[in-house]
């Protein structure tokens, strides 16, 4: 085949080549079919081996590698002009496994990358006509090699370094120059004034919600209200079991007829025989106590039933885990919340502590609704770090809606606090120079 073909069919695949591993693959095997050899490696001054002919991936500790390593470092160190190499021009010790690894006769065509070349191995010398085509097969390569790299996208020091070391007109004011304009704003930056600003986990609470307790001891039997159900004045909530007291009742009430038929017989008696008058005192004090039991335990089960005190929200927990439970005399059962008074309650980590005021700007972007903000005003700043239900300790934070919300109470988000005015420099600079003195006592 015409040589010129040959090269013409290898330049418009080096050109249409995509990723660097297929332009390695397309020198170190393709060039057979322009100059035949045995063996080709592409070789680097500073790795050594990076690709081999007809291997998919070099082992790069094996004793060939080695091998081709030592002898690029020690007599191809310049890779800069083609050049043939024999056994005789190598080292005693390199000359000596020569036979073993490679043919009689190399080649070192270099890629025109500095430190890189490509060394090809046969039994025969090359001759002046294949150093001339690899040459311009090497030129062509290179050029695809360089116009794809330059496809790739640079990262941000690379651009930087480019932007950098990119030449200047001669004669450009010291105004129009960019080293100067960074400068300045490398001077000017840390000193604009911002706000300090800190995000924090948040939720939507009622402002002053009523508690709803147990008003007596017993086993709480049905809930009529549903979680969130809006409940008007008046309406039942729940209700206790009240065969317990109802039984009670019974009891009660016939311990009171018992005492005041005594009382009526021994009245009957003490007209009769004064001796019984002294035993209508004690039977009237007997009926007075059966009479306070008696309603102390109507009173107990008039309790029994549950209803709102206003109207609002019942927040309350799934009603299925409160069924059969027993309870305590004024333990909380649900809460009462009016829809509209609601507020944000802010849990601020303790690494984030700025300096906070009532007032100060508080912002909370909903997780159901984070293009629907809720504004409000700092109201409270706890003291004290409390304690959290996952078990880490933060601050307490309540602030005051400035706008009337229709988001539901429970909707969770993160807040931004907006504190006191600083310097952009503080701002940037604060917790990396807070880790430092947690860490290094700086």
């Amino acid at each position: 085949m015409n040589p010129l073909l040959t090269l013409h069919d290898l330049s418009r695949q080096a050109r249409a080549a995509t990723s660097a591993d297929e332009l390695v693959f397309l020198l170190v095997n393709s060039t057979h079919q322009l100059v035949p050899y045995r063996q080709a490696v592409l070789v680097r001054r500073d790795d050594g081996v990076r690709a081999l002919s007809g291997v998919v991936k070099p082992e790069l500790n094996a004793p060939y590698a080695d091998w081709v390593r030592a002898l690029v470092r020690q007599h191809l160190a310049p890779m800069a002009e083609l050049r043939a190499l024999t056994p005789a021009e190598a080292s005693p010790t390199l000359a000596s496994e020569w036979a073993e690894w490679w043919p009689e006769h190399a080649l070192l065509v270099p890629t025109g990358e500095a430190g890189c070349g490509l060394l090809l191995a046969r039994e025969m010398a090359f001759s002046d006509d294949e150093h001339s085509l690899l040459t311009e097969w090497m030129a062509v390569w290179q050029h695809a090699w360089t116009a794809l790299h330059a496809q790739t996208p640079a990262g941000w020091g690379q651009r930087l370094k480019r932007w950098v070391t990119r030449p200047r007109a001669q004669h450009t004011p010291w105004f129009r120059r960019k080293t100067v304009w960074a400068l300045i704003l490398a001077l000017v930056l840390p000193w604009v004034p911002v706000r300090m600003t800190v995000l924090a986990s948040a939720e939507l609470v009622p402002a002053s919600p009523q508690v709803v307790r147990s008003p007596i001891e017993g086993v709480l039997a049905r809930f009529h209200v549903q979680p969130n159900d809006a409940v008007r004045q008046g309406q039942l909530l729940f209700e206790f079991d009240e065969a317990l007291l109802t039984s009670r009742v019974k009891v009660a009430e016939e311990s009171l007829n018992a005492a005041r038929e005594q009382y009526r017989q021994t009245n009957q008696l003490a007209l009769e025989d004064p001796k019984y008058r002294t035993e209508l005192a004690l039977l009237a004090g007997a009926i007075e106590e059966r009479s306070s039991e008696y309603a102390f335990l109507r009173q107990q089960l008039e309790r029994t039933r549950v209803l709102a005190p206003e109207s609002g929200l019942a927040l309350f927990d799934d009603p299925s885990s409160w069924i059969g439970k027993p309870v305590a005399v004024g333990e909380r059962i649900l809460r009462n919340a009016a829809p509209r008074e609601v507020e944000i309650e802010v849990w601020l980590p303790l690494d984030d502590a700025v300096v906070l005021k009532p007032g100060h700007e508080v912002t909370l972007y909903l997780q159901a609704e984070p293009l629907n903000p809720v504004r409000a005003a700092l109201r409270y700043v706890a003291f004290e770090p409390q304690a959290r239900p996952d078990g880490q300790f933060a601050y307490r934070l309540r602030a005051t809606p400035t706008v009337p919300t229709e988001h539901r109470v429970g909707l969770k988000g993160t807040a931004k606090i907006s504190g006191e005015w600083t310097l952009l420099g503080y701002w940037l600079l604060r917790k990396p120079w807070a880790i430092a003195r947690a860490n290094l006592g700086i």
